[in-house]
């Protein structure tokens, strides 16, 4: 769970803030998010991703073969918004911000066992399917990005009525 010093408000946000177990509950049962990568130029690039939430970090299955990948061995800060809603009174998200780091070989083949990953790997296995006899399906083209926020703001605005 995010610490009070991970989370951040500002003055007339902090009554649409969310707590730190509604943040829990909405990572958790969100499916889709969108992660901001530094290219090399400076400028931002955004793409939408999977990702498992473990109470803790938000863990993500990148194909290594790509823009994002290159981004983050060069530059790690990264920024993610998980969002939902669709009117202005159930708008609801989570901005996390931090540094991604790779855990496990590169790329995942699954045939070793990495203590780290047996919680994100269970978590995403059973939030989009990926099984393969029971465990999490390895297609070797993937490996593990780690974000352990450094910064959080969260809205619900749910909570300031309609």
């Amino acid at each position: 769970m995010l610490d009070e010093a991970t989370l951040s408000t500002q003055q007339h946000r902090r009554r649409i803030a969310m707590t730190p177990e509604e943040i829990d509950e909405f990572l958790s049962g969100e499916r889709t998010c969108r992660l901001a990568s530094v290219t090399p130029s400076g400028a931002p690039h955004v793409s939408a991703l999977w990702f498992a939430w473990d109470g803790a970090s938000m863990w993500f299955y990148s194909i290594v073969n790509s823009r994002r990948w290159d981004d983050i061995a060069r530059d790690p800060r990264a920024a993610v918004i998980v969002d939902g809603g669709h009117d202005f009174f159930e708008l609801r998200g989570v901005e996390l911000r931090g540094r991604l780091v790779q855990v496990g070989e590169v790329p995942r083949l699954g045939e070793t066992a990495v203590a780290e990953l047996e919680v994100p790997e269970r978590l995403f296995a059973a939030k989009y399917g990926m099984t393969a006899g029971g465990g999490m399906y390895h297609d070797k083209r993937h490996a593990w990005l780690r974000l352990a926020p450094e910064k959080a703001v969260s809205w619900d605005h749910r909570k300031i009525g309609g």
